[in-house]
């Protein structure tokens, strides 16, 4: 049946590996210092390394704080909603408007978003693995909630850290911020939920299409079976009476 054909499997796989690109966006610092969303390489006269700036979904981290032959690296502790503006400020002296740092530190709020898209599109994914037209289906409707949650997280990562990386990156102090795994994961995991939702839905239609197609030739042979339609090419009930008919006019009996 379509229900289990690889292309389904193929959609179920998509969402499960979103569900765990979600995860990695999810889990950028502080609770992972290397993993992050927007990166900061700061200027320093280390010749060992420079010294770096991870933002995340909860908070940011400061990588190989000086002295960097002590490889130190100190995460903040994690929050919902922090102000990554004023972080710059302090460490680098990137200069940030009222109306800039506003907007940035409000938008942190809404990365509480990576955690739920990443919950729903796992559970999408148990619903797609599960029996019946039914689960996938309700896998399919619960997938396409979790693509419209990552969109508009992704859309809020996007506008969050602009503002960060123009200002770093136009300050003149030669430190610079680009875009990190965390951003990458998360525009992958909305295109895999888009794809996996899509698939997930074809495969469940084309099930319950095959089923009604299945279900209709089973009831033409019920009735042929029975003797109401042909079997084996004759109607069994008009041929028996037209029989009847031709003896009794043989014998004259109308």
């Amino acid at each position: 049946m379509a229900r289990t054909s690889p292309l389904h499997w193929v959609g179920v796989i998509f969402l499960l590996i979103a569900s765990i690109l979600l995860l990695v966006t999810t889990i950028s610092a502080p609770v992972i210092g290397d993993i992050a969303i927007l990166k900061v390489m700061l200027t320093n006269q280390s010749a060992l390394r420079n010294s770096s700036v991870t933002f995340g979904t909860f908070g940011h981290c400061v990588l190989d704080v000086a002295p960097a032959a002590t490889d130190q690296d100190y995460c903040y502790p994690k929050s919902v909603g922090y102000s990554p503006a004023a972080v710059m400020a302090q460490i680098d002296g990137t200069g940030f408007s009222e109306a800039a740092s506003a907007s940035a530190d409000g938008l942190t709020y809404a990365m509480i978003l990576h955690p739920i898209a990443c919950g729903i599109a796992f559970i999408a994914f148990l619903l797609s693995i599960g029996a019946g037209v039914v689960g996938s289906l309700l896998g399919a409707v619960v997938a396409a909630l979790a693509w419209i949650i990552t969109l508009v997280a992704m859309a809020i990562d996007f506008a969050l850290f602009g503002i960060i990386k123009d200002h770093v990156n136009g300050d003149g102090s030669g430190s610079n911020a680009y875009y990190s795994v965390g951003m990458w994961t998360i525009l992958a995991a909305m295109v895999l939920l888009f794809l996996g939702m899509f698939i997930v839905l074809f495969t469940c239609f084309s099930a319950r299409k095959e089923r009604k197609r299945g279900g209709s030739y089973k009831n033409r042979g019920d009735v042929y079976d029975n003797g109401v339609g042909y079997n084996g090419g004759y109607n069994n009930t008009t041929t028996t009476t037209q029989a009847t008919r031709t003896r009794r006019k043989r014998f004259g009996l109308f």
